[in-house]
């Protein structure tokens, strides 16, 4: 991978410290079977500067707010989140820009949140759960949220959470339960109508859909027979989400999204730091080494462009200038993941 790709990341994660605190009073020490892992504003900029990222749009993975019983309570948490990510943009203007957590499964405060988020801070969107306590995405109710997004034609970053099941023994929700979550959302949000009545929102559906691109054709024909709507018109409406390459860019998963998703609607992610950085870099280099150089710099930086215009306004921050020993050392991991992605394919026997 290239230090000079000027990757745009929209699926870059922020775990505050006083964040951190709260989940530990509510017992939790882990998101999707994962420890919470180690951040710092500094610590996310080294990794940019190895992945080749210019610009990292920061969100906080589950359980977000929603962990917390009480509305008052979880609406107070999602706006001391946002306004602590509207500070680290203002500290490193370029570098980092945010989504808003919303209090969901409250879609009034959410809505009032979503508000303030993108007219005051100037968020880049929201993020969203694909589920809340049990409460699905596109689920009834959520109208006067939908209504707010639309006007503002806002992008909305859908992220799986923890599906509202037990788990099963030995099976991280992060490895394969997310996956599910975020195309549960995806197909009640299409069942539903929610893209066609509100066709300013911009969704982005996190780990290239989940299944929705694999499973598409299928969940099409089963909500045509289910709403008496064309299939066509349905695989549309799965077509006009967006899709983030966070561990999602193999040889076997990227080829299906690329075949499947609109020209301009696959966007570069890392999920760092809940994926590691040897993870990152993995999944950056199937994406460098499986796509033409028109469709990697469309992936990396041009799509989120179109998508964030004002990321078009600033030219992307030259790369800082590291130590010897520390450009060495970024040289010699690149290298290394570079050649560990090679010796994990499969034969082709």
């Amino acid at each position: 991978m290239s230090p000079s790709a000027q990757r745009i990341d929209v699926h870059q994660h922020v775990v505050p410290d006083f964040y951190r605190v709260e989940l530990a009073k509510a017992g939790i020490a882990e998101a999707g079977g994962r420890a919470l892992p180690d951040w710092s504003s500094q610590s996310a900029l080294e990794l940019m500067n190895l992945l080749g990222t210019t610009t990292s749009i920061l969100s906080v993975s589950t359980p977000g707010s929603s962990f917390l019983g009480n509305p008052g309570e979880a609406a107070d948490l999602a706006r001391r989140l946002n306004d602590h990510s509207a500070s680290l943009s203002a500290d490193h203007p370029g570098s980092f820009g945010f989504f808003a957590t919303l209090p969901m499964p409250d879609a009034d405060a959410s809505a009032a949140e979503a508000t303030r988020a993108l007219d005051d801070l100037h968020a880049d969107g929201v993020t969203l759960l694909a589920n809340n306590q049990g409460s699905y995405l596109g689920s009834d109710g959520q109208d006067r949220l939908w209504h707010t997004l639309n006007d503002r034609g806002a992008v909305v970053f859908v992220h799986p959470a923890e599906l509202p099941a037990p788990p099963v023994d030995g099976i991280p929700p992060f490895a394969a339960d997310f996956l599910l979550d975020t195309t549960r959302a995806a197909y009640l949000l299409v069942r539903n109508g929610i893209p066609r009545r509100y066709p300013h929102i911009r969704f982005i559906l996190s780990h290239a859909g989940g299944f929705v691109p694999y499973s598409s054709h299928r969940m099409a024909v089963t909500i045509a027979n289910d709403t008496a709507r064309s299939p066509l018109d349905v695989l549309d409406d799965f077509r006009s989400f967006y899709f983030d390459t966070a561990l999602s860019s193999s040889p076997a998963a990227l080829p299906t999204l690329l075949a499947f998703a609109r020209p301009g609607h696959v966007l570069f992610g890392s999920d760092w730091p809940f994926a590691p950085t040897p993870a990152a870099q993995y999944f950056a280099n199937g994406l460098d080494g499986n796509v033409d150089p028109g469709m990697l710099k469309a992936v990396n930086r041009a799509n989120a462009e179109t998508l964030f215009p004002r990321l078009t306004a600033v030219p992307p921050l030259p790369a800082p200038s590291l130590p010897a020993p520390v450009r060495l050392r970024q040289a010699a991991q690149r290298t290394a993941a570079r050649l560990v992605f090679k010796l994990l394919q499969p034969g082709t026997d």
